[in-house]
């Protein structure tokens, strides 16, 4: 046997010229620092082979000459398992682990921690617990690389957080990664509080902070709505020195965007000397919930400082485009997007159909989406929205039916697009076998906001007291949107005295009583009993709180106009009066004779 192994001789294979390049450079760095030739094994030379080939992704190649090699020691086959980890093949660096202990090599500390991390990857908690209990008995526990790597597969299995604590409280000497890996658990389980109150410790034990226990920290208070402490980190940030970092920078604008602080966000952008492409993408996002008029202009300023849309760009400039109604600047982006090549996009694409549809242009909409190479359940659930808006609720139905024939399984948005369609177009029974489905064919549970679309369909069809059956069998309490959808309904199909039950449930929210009490006094005047509807004046008289003015957006001469109820001045030079008085005519020449019944009356 021991003459076998002596005149043993791989194949021989060709060494990839990249990796011999490398070799090659690392050889002559080598003996210009160290003149005298130190010789090698061939088992140490193979495994800087190895480790050259899994650095440049060559991971199958590494593979074939770690399984040629005649010998191995721990350092090949950590060398191995930690090309696999790094490249994602968490499987493949899992079964090559079981092998070493089955071929009885002792797995050291690096070993271990580059498995951890391969458990991490997969979200594999019984493989880590394995390991875990590996470091155990070789006594590897104790080492601050296996313990992060601990508290980092604990951390990323949902509902494991307790495992990662009793690791962390036993780590004597914590680093920044063993903090910063414990803040990521937390916010990884979606616990930003739990969050927070590490990093709050981190800081009293005056731990070294790094780019990245910033960030984390500062996602966790944009999840949480933390935003007085979201500024404290700010100033603690500002104080270590480390504003100067883009991706913190990036995620502080996207902290102060998501708690509504936009003028913060502009600030801090205006204060950084150098900025990256998701730089700009985090203040259009931002602008998107607040001002989405804005977000063409920062777009516009983006490009003129040099720097190029990338996809999530567009997405987020098209859904300004959406929200704002803007069908002409929608179609512009659309002709770069396609231009571009950029129509394979998925996300891109969904919103596109979305805005083609809030615009208007449900013609537009069906195009995109029937040349989709590719479609997920946001885009089948966009294309029957788009439907449901514009009254079509017949062919909303039959691209629900399309899209489970294709094995999607809706979920509970695809299921409110479905019942607005049937409640717009009047179609109450089909809407009511579908909501009959959901638990029992789809499994879907209903929510507050589906009970909520049924009782605005059972409304807008005339069948109120089924509507307020559904009501009262509710297996919650209904909310001041389900209940101010009946009394709508009660009033439009004068049933008074059932909208005025309902209403006594809504009173007892202050928020809601000065809208309840107008509903109950123009449902009142409608049946002709005044006296009742001079009450409830007063009651909204007293209460003193009004509802936000309604406004609209208009695209006129190249800009976007805002304009609100009761504007008199005319916030368009006097076009909207203009154009009012025409649609006046026209309904006179036309005669048209409105529909007062449901008409408001003024307070």
């Amino acid at each position: 046997m021991a003459a076998k192994k002596l005149f043993f001789i791989p194949s021989l294979r060709t060494i990839p010229s990249r990796v011999l390049k490398s070799l090659h450079l690392s050889h002559n760095s080598a003996t210009q620092l160290k003149p005298p030739f130190v010789p090698q094994s061939p088992i140490a030379l193979s495994t800087n082979v190895i480790k050259s080939c899994c650095e440049m992704g060559l991971v199958k190649d590494a593979r074939k000459l770690f399984d040629e090699m005649p010998e191995r020691d721990v350092v090949a086959w950590t060398a191995m398992i930690t090309g696999y980890t790094n490249w994602n093949h968490g499987v493949s660096a899992w079964v090559l682990f079981s092998d070493m202990l089955s071929e009885g090599i002792q797995p050291n500390a690096f070993t271990v921690s580059s498995v951890l991390k391969a458990c991490s990857g997969m979200r594999a908690y019984w493989g880590g617990r394995m390991v875990h209990g590996v470091a155990v008995k070789r006594g590897l526990v104790g080492f601050v690389y296996v313990d992060n790597a601990l508290i980092d597969v604990y951390g990323s299995c949902s509902g494991y957080m307790n495992e990662a604590c009793r690791v962390f409280e036993e780590v004597l000497a914590k680093n920044v990664a063993t903090w910063t890996t414990m803040i990521a658990g937390y916010t990884h389980q979606g616990d930003g509080y739990g969050a927070l109150t590490v990093f709050r410790r981190m800081i009293s034990e005056e731990a070294e902070l790094s780019p990245f226990s910033i960030s984390i920290s500062v996602r966790a208070c944009a999840s949480t709505g933390a935003t007085s402490l979201g500024r404290q980190i700010h100033a603690i940030t500002v104080k270590s020195s480390l504003e100067s970092s883009i991706p913190v920078m990036n995620s502080i604008i996207d902290m102060y965007c998501t708690c509504d602080c936009i003028p913060e966000a502009g600030r801090c952008f205006i204060g950084m000397t150098e900025k990256d492409l998701i730089t700009w993408n985090t203040l259009i996002t931002g602008y998107v919930r607040s001002n989405s008029a804005e977000c063409l202009h920062i777009l516009s300023k983006m490009e003129s400082e040099g720097f190029s849309p990338n996809g999530f760009t567009f997405t987020t400039v098209i859904a300004a485009c959406a929200n704002l109604a803007l069908l002409s600047c929608g179609r512009q982006l659309h002709a770069r997007i396609a231009s571009r090549g950029l129509m394979a996009d998925i996300p891109l694409a969904n919103t596109l159909v979305d805005m083609y549809a809030k615009c208007g242009s449900i013609v537009d909409s069906k195009n995109i989406f029937s040349e989709m190479p590719y479609r997920n359940i946001v885009s089948w659930t966009s294309m029957i929205i788009g439907y449901a808006t514009h009254g079509h609720g017949k062919e909303a139905i039959e691209l629900f039916e399309q899209m489970i024939s294709t094995g999607i399984n809706p979920d509970e948005v695809v299921f409110m697009a479905v019942l607005n369609a049937c409640s717009h177009a009047g179609l109450v029974d089909e809407g009511l076998k579908y909501f009959e489905s959901m638990a029992s064919k789809y499994n879907v549970i209903p929510d507050k906001e589906i009970y909520g679309c049924v009782v605005d369909m059972l409304g807008r069809g005339g069948r109120v007291k089924e509507a307020y059956e559904l009501i009262n069998n509710m297996p919650f309490e209904p909310d001041d949107y389900i209940l101010r959808a009946f009394i709508g309904a009660c009033k439009t199909h004068k049933y008074p005295t059932l909208g005025k039950i309902v209403a006594q449930r809504l009173s007892g929210v202050r928020s809601s009583m000065s809208r309840t009490y107008r509903m109950l006094s123009n449902m009142y005047a409608a049946d002709g009993r005044w006296e009742e509807s001079a009450k409830m004046r007063k009651l909204v008289k007293r209460l003193g709180n009004e509802d936000e003015a309604g406004s609209s957006w208009l695209e006129f001469n190249n800009e976007v106009r805002r304009f609100v109820v009761g504007d008199i001045a005319g916030s368009l030079e006097g076009w909207d009066n203009k154009i009012l008085h025409v649609m006046i005519r026209h309904m006179k020449a036309e005669r048209h004779k409105p529909y007062l019944d449901s008409l408001l009356h003024d307070f």
